[in-house]
């Protein structure tokens, strides 16, 4: 079974987070949220959520990729632990997927993940990170090898299918999007 950790830290964006955890259980993968400290986190808008579980209880867990939501202060807060530096690095060298949105890309940009990549985050994130190795798009989801980088809760959906889609195929990642209805096309 495919596994995925997401790891909540305070301040996290709950749009972000609730959307990726849920379109990824509906891919039925095993998806395991993680709370940095303790057995509720706050997001960025007063949501409390209840974690499956605290990030220490998983660290020498095997994933087949690691997502960060983001939000402010959240994303900072995930930006200064060292265990998520850690883990990127652990899961990123096995060859497997690393993915953040919004403002996490930063996260991503500190621990040396996107020099020389292409990415996209919220506009002025990246900006204001030294790394100039860094080919910023404007586009809403942008993958380049192992790395998969998203804009903010606008996007979060097609983040989470593109995260679909790159661990289970586009077959899969259909059989999500079909029942969503999504309108796809705008009308007048």
């Amino acid at each position: 079974m495919i596994r995925v950790l997401v790891p909540l830290a305070e301040g996290f964006e709950e749009l972000e987070a609730v959307t990726i955890v849920d379109l990824l259980r509906r891919a039925q993968f095993e998806v395991v949220a993680a709370g940095l400290t303790g057995k509720q986190v706050t997001g960025s808008r007063d949501t409390i959520i209840v974690p499956d579980n605290v990030l220490e209880a998983v660290l020498e867990d095997e994933f087949d990729m690691i997502v960060l939501p983001g939000g402010l202060p959240g994303s900072d807060n995930l930006d200064k632990d060292p265990r998520i530096h850690r883990l990127l690095h652990k899961i990123a060298g096995a060859g497997k997927f690393v993915a953040a949105i919004c403002a996490a890309p930063k996260v991503l940009a500190n621990a040396g993940l996107l020099d020389g990549r292409r990415a996209t985050a919220f506009p002025g994130i990246l900006e204001q990170i030294a790394v100039p190795e860094i080919r910023l798009c404007s586009d809403a989801v942008v993958r380049d090898g192992n790395v998969i980088t998203s804009r903010g809760p606008g996007t979060a959906m097609d983040f989470a299918l593109e995260l679909i889609e790159v661990l289970a195929g586009k077959e899969r990642r259909e059989a999500v999007e079909t029942p969503l209805q999504r309108n796809k096309k705008r009308t007048g």
